[in-house]
């Protein structure tokens, strides 16, 4: 497990969010909201960033003990079907670590075909990639194929990682005010589990370059959960996390974004199909 050095903050790329522009008195607004005051304030410095590379304290609402089942982290009833889906969702969730950082991922398949962000493999050095798996073994992960303008890559480790491959939600079956649970290693913290609803689906955001439609969530992402999964209560990932809304750089302010796991198996089975 990483050595823990402090609070840590956001670091990596930083993004402007949800299609701001300015009006002609110069004030930043969003397109159809009529002008209202309090949104141009609440957006007032708000930018996204993708949340890789990070270290330090402690973050999230669960963390995974050393046999794998979740530790409570305050005495709030916890609905039993998250507890469940949280237990089967961690011995699936990697840490990917690279020369540049840090971030997570999940195994796809019993191919051991693991997805994460490409912004996390970006930072890598001459495609030097690990992955720590949920026991604290380190292993070796090949690069199989990267999509910088869907921010998703796909490794492979070797056989002996076991990983459990984690279930895929049906396209269109994610709704809106449903539970979900965010699984990966914030700040360093490998095994984390946060709990939220789905706040909005279709939300179009901008990152770098490149227009993404985003499931929007409530759960806590922080630095270091990117490439993790975004889960139901069923244990079915319904997204990839891959940003946050932040006020002045200041860490999660409970608006998160995930690539929508339909787009996430379009893009990895095209990967796959490419680089076996």
């Amino acid at each position: 497990m990483a050595v823990q050095t402090g609070l840590g903050e956001p670091r990596g790329p930083w993004f402007i969010s949800p299609h701001l522009h300015h009006d002609p008195d110069g004030r930043r607004e969003v397109p159809g909201n009529g002008g209202g005051g309090w949104r141009r304030s609440l957006l007032t410095g708000l930018a996204l960033v993708a949340v890789s590379t990070a270290s330090g304290g402690l973050a999230g609402g669960w963390v995974a003990g050393q046999g794998g089942e979740p530790k409570a982290a305050t005495a709030a009833a916890v609905p039993a079907e998250l507890v469940t889906a949280a237990g089967r969702t961690v011995p699936g969730v990697v840490s990917v670590l690279v020369d540049g950082g840090s971030g997570s991922g999940f195994a796809l398949d019993d191919q051991q075909h693991v997805i994460t962000n490409d912004h996390i493999i970006a930072r890598a050095r001459a495609r030097s990639v690990t992955v720590e798996t949920p026991g604290g073994r380190r292993l070796p992960a090949e690069v199989v194929g990267r999509e910088p303008g869907s921010d998703i890559a796909v490794l492979r480790v070797p056989p002996s990682a076991a990983l459990t491959p984690l279930p895929l939600a049906k396209p269109g079956s994610t709704k809106v005010g449903e539970p979900v649970l965010a699984v990966g290693s914030p700040l360093g913290l490998p095994g984390t589990v946060t709990a939220g609803i789905v706040s909005a689906l279709n939300r179009q955001v901008r990152l770098g370059n490149n227009r993404h439609s985003a499931v929007q969530t409530d759960a806590s992402i922080n630095p270091g959960n990117s490439g993790g999964p975004l889960v139901n209560a069923r244990g079915e990932v319904v997204g990839v996390n891959t940003a946050i809304a932040t006020i002045d750089g200041n860490g999660s302010i409970g608006i998160g974004f995930a690539i929508p796991i339909e787009q996430v198996q379009q893009v990895a089975d095209t990967i796959i199909g490419k680089g076996g």
